[in-house]
């Protein structure tokens, strides 16, 4: 359920949405409608996307897919040269307040998603679901469904995991985990943890979140499990009561004052660190970070790998926990409202979301279905493109993203960065020694609900 005042944005916005539409939107917009059916009764679908055809393949997979489709042809419209998803996401705003044709949208992220589904730009797809018999949850790896309805589909599958310097792993005695908790990990840390002063080796390193960015550094805890995996629940209401946020917290201040086995944080400010160079110049042995890493694993040309790398599944809480939750990012593939050819945009959604992926080649899917020797054919094909793919332990690669899957959805707020740049302060206070665990928790339950009730109308 979504506050007051992000549904009065919501309505403002469809408004506008509206008058604009009232203008005509061009003589572009209407040659694309009118060209939506071609010669011989061939459908024309328009495909919106923030995708290059480096990153996504897209001229093989258009290909395959009209071959396979003779009735349909795919025309592409590409939002960003550069894959700039916010350049992409201002465009295809603007293309949905004309009159242009849209059949199928992609969106990158899950507020993008979410904001766009409660302006009406995406046709719900249960029916069709339905039709076709299965379920989002069990044919899928991420659960897009909003409100009960699912508006998308999920393309990419990109879990975060954990980067191990194998040749580190091997010194210390310790195997690649397959199944870990984040007290094992803590303990991993300080075994991995060598030398002393600027030429100390640290065990791991937890990138931001100086700046109010990457925040999912202090909800490592809440983000492993199934539901509520945010700082604020699915109704808006602040998460921070949730034990796994003040668990987090102990979790980062245990490893970096108590086994100083974590770089820390005045460094990382200081020194303006980045999480790419203290892996690979191999000042920290282990990092937790997504697996968009894929691509550079093995290595490139600015920065080489000198070593073996392992990669291990995102730790649990308790042993009992289920095993691979993480946080996923993905593509969110929609039918839009708009569009005249809902089945036919529809049938491509659900083929390129499957097989199409298969097809695409240049990411793991989040379909189900997909087999392991499926992946490892993508992951060879991923780090064929590395300077040193020989250095990284593929199994291990293949065996976590085969076993990662993702939690439920949680829509942000429109008042999301208020809420992480509260906790961030907060956070700071605590790790720079000016305040307890207690205090944090207390000073951000009560700022953060500040800012809930600021919000609401």
């Amino acid at each position: 359920m979504m506050n007051k005042k992000w549904w009065s944005g919501v309505l403002t916005a469809a408004m506008v949405i509206g008058l604009l539409s009232g203008c005509g939107g061009g003589a572009k917009g209407n040659e694309a409608q009118e060209g939506s059916e071609q010669g011989g009764g061939k459908t024309n679908l328009r495909l919106y996307t923030y995708g290059t055809e480096e990153a996504y393949n897209w001229k093989k997979t258009i290909q395959a897919y009209e071959e396979a489709t003779p009735g349909v042809s795919i025309e592409l419209v590409q939002l960003s040269e550069k894959g700039d998803t916010q350049e992409a996401f201002k465009k295809l705003d603007l293309e949905a307040a004309s009159s242009a044709q849209m059949d199928i949208l992609m969106f990158s992220d899950p507020a993008g998603y979410a904001q766009r589904v409660a302006l009406g730009m995406a046709e719900p797809l249960d029916d069709f679901i339905a039709k076709d018999g299965y379920s989002v949850e069990t044919d899928y790896k991420v659960d897009t469904r909003l409100d009960g309805k699912v508006y998308a589909l999920p393309g990419k599958f990109n879990p975060w995991y954990v980067l191990l310097n194998k040749d580190h792993l091997e010194e210390a005695g310790l195997p690649v985990p397959t199944d870990w908790t984040w007290d094992e990990y803590a303990d991993y840390a300080k075994k991995l943890t060598q030398g002393e002063g600027a030429s100390k080796r640290y065990g791991t390193y937890f990138h931001g979140p100086q700046g109010g960015g990457w925040l999912e550094f202090l909800k490592l805890m809440m983000a492993n499990q199934p539901q509520d995996t945010d700082y604020l629940k699915a109704d808006g209401s602040s998460n921070l009561d949730n034990p796994t946020f003040r668990k987090t917290l102990e979790l980062r201040v245990r490893m970096e004052k108590e086994d100083q086995s974590s770089v820390p944080y005045t460094d990382m400010i200081s020194q303006k660190l980045n999480y790419r160079t203290q892996f690979f110049n191999q000042s920290a042995s282990m990092i937790t970070i997504g697996s968009w890493m894929n691509t550079e694993i093995g290595g490139t040309d600015k920065v080489p790998l000198d070593f073996n790398v392992a990669v291990a599944p995102f730790p649990k809480n308790e042993k009992g926990d289920p095993t691979g939750l993480t946080p996923v990012t993905t593509d969110y593939v929609a039918v839009a409202a708009k569009s005249k050819h809902k089945e036919e945009a529809y049938k491509f959604v659900r083929w390129y979301t499957t097989e199409g992926q298969i097809v695409q080649g240049k990411n793991i899917p989040a379909w189900q279905q997909v087999k392991t020797e499926q992946v490892e054919e993508i992951i060879d094909t991923i780090l064929s493109a590395t300077k040193s793919p020989e250095k990284v332990d593929k199994k291990s690669l293949v065996d976590t993203l085969v076993a990662s899957k993702a939690s439920a959805i949680v829509p942000p707020a429109p008042y999301q960065a208020e809420v992480y740049e509260a906790v961030n302060e907060e956070y700071e206070k605590l790790i720079l020694g000016n305040q307890d665990i207690d205090q944090t928790v207390a000073n951000s339950q009560e700022r953060v609900n500040k800012i809930i009730e600021s919000n609401k109308k």
